[in-house]
C-alpha cells in the first residue's frame, strides 16, 4: 500500500481508538480478555500504521506522539466515570508502540525485497 492508504487506515484506527476509550463501557466483543492486551494490541496497530504513512517523520518522534496521545486518553478518562486512568494502561502502550516499531521496520523491510 502506498503512504497514502496508510495515512487514511491511521487516521481511521486513532479515531477508533479514541471512540473506544472514550465510551462508558466498550463493546464486549471488541477485546482480548486482558485489559493491558487490548492497548498494547491497539498501540501497536496506531504506531506500525503511523510508521508506514509517514515513513519520513523520526520513529522517536512519532513514537512520542502515540505515548502522548495513549496519556490523554488516560487524562480523559479520569473524568468520565465509570471509566479510570491508570499507569499501567500507558506502560501497556509502551509495550504496544515497540511492537509498533518493530513490526513497521519488518513490514518495511520485507516489501523491498
Amino acid at each position: 500500500m502506498k503512504p497514502t492508504h496508510w495515512r487514511l487506515v491511521c487516521v481511521l484506527l486513532t479515531l477508533g481508538v479514541g471512540v473506544l476509550a472514550l465510551l462508558p463501557q466498550p463493546p464486549a466483543g471488541l477485546t482480548s480478555g486482558w485489559d493491558k492486551a487490548n492497548h498494547a494490541l491497539a498501540f501497536a496497530a496506531l504506531c506500525a500504521s503511523g510508521r508506514l504513512a509517514w515513513p519520513t517523520l523520526p520513529a522517536p518522534w512519532q513514537a512520542l506522539a502515540w505515548l502522548g496521545y495513549g496519556g490523554l486518553i488516560e487524562v480523559l478518562q479520569t473524568q468520565l466515570p465509570p471509566r479510570q486512568g491508570e499507569a499501567a494502561d500507558v506502560l501497556a502502550d509502551a509495550l504496544g508502540i515497540a511492537l509498533g516499531l518493530i513490526a513497521s521496520s519488518a513490514w518495511r523491510r520485507l516489501r523491498t525485497r
